[in-house]
């Protein structure tokens, strides 16, 4: 599904004041650069869910960049904007041609709520939302048992209850990512669910696989899909690093895909 099938409008540029006033290193003018559309899609609050697609003729592999799951990790939104900036200059000689979608903010309702929070406008942490098997009794337990009923990590009353959820799974279904990198904050490391061998590192982010939690997208796309999840933890939540280092890790991203992920899914699931 290329980005005609996906959008009906620009952001406009109120939007992207609004945006760039919430997000670290985002201007309203790279805001506006980043040319948004309207992925026909509303959050809980009834907020356009933006996104944009940078593709290429003949693609090899397909690759889902999400951001902002978690309103309250503003910098995982202000990272994609600067990674679709520089999706959008490719180096001439790229080993891999690669379609990407990028969306920035996966959680506006948490965003601009004041102050920004985890959860989405019904308090729902839309990373413990997605539909793993068992997910009735185990997001319940885990809930309860290993958080404490913590308010923050509340998992729905069922999943895909949530509409942004369940955008994120009609993005699976539709444009069908043979790579899902999705980032947050603050923990600064990295993570990784699914086939395939992990990246060691991103940038100064190490490899720690952290577990696996009912609900999470790692565990259902992952683990349960089988489409490989690359989670990136940043250091700081309302701080980006500096430009030298989002552009290592957007180097080291690219090295990683075309060496782990390319080939095998070029063959394996493209016509």
């Amino acid at each position: 599904m290329g980005m005609c099938a996906v959008a009906s409008g620009a952001q406009p540029l109120r939007v992207c004041t609004d945006y760039a006033a919430k997000l670290p290193n985002v201007s309203v003018s790279m805001c506006a650069a980043a040319g948004l559309q309207d992925m026909q899609a509303r959050s809980s609050q009834g907020r356009v869910l933006w996104g944009r697609d940078v593709a290429v003729e003949r693609a090899d592999i397909r690759v889902l960049v999400i951001g902002g799951i978690h309103g309250d990790e503003m910098s995982s939104s202000s990272l994609v904007y600067h990674w679709l900036e520089l999706a959008s200059t490719p180096p001439a000689d790229a080993p891999l041609r690669i379609h990407w979608r990028f969306i920035p903010s996966v959680n506006p309702d948490g965003l601009f709520a004041k102050p920004a929070r985890r959860t989405n406008a019904n308090g729902v942490d839309l990373n413990r939302n997605f539909p793993t098997p068992h997910w009735a009794r185990d997001a319940k337990n885990y809930w309860e048992q290993r958080t404490r009923r913590d308010p923050r990590r509340w998992p729905g009353n069922k999943p895909e209850s949530e509409p942004e959820s369940r955008f994120v799974l009609q993005q699976m279904d539709g444009f069908k990512p043979n790579l899902i990198v999705s980032v947050h904050a603050p923990y600064g490391v990295l993570d990784f669910d699914g086939p395939s061998v992990p990246p060691s590192k991103l940038g100064r982010l190490y490899l720690d696989q952290v577990g696996i939690f009912p609900g999470s997208l790692g565990n259902y796309a992952g683990v349960h899909r089988r489409i490989p999840v690359v989670t990136i933890e940043l250091p700081h939540a309302g701080r980006l690093p500096q430009a030298a280092e989002v552009r290592q890790m957007w180097i080291d991203l690219l090295r990683w895909t075309h060496e782990r992920i390319g080939p095998a899914a070029a063959s394996a699931s493209l016509p």
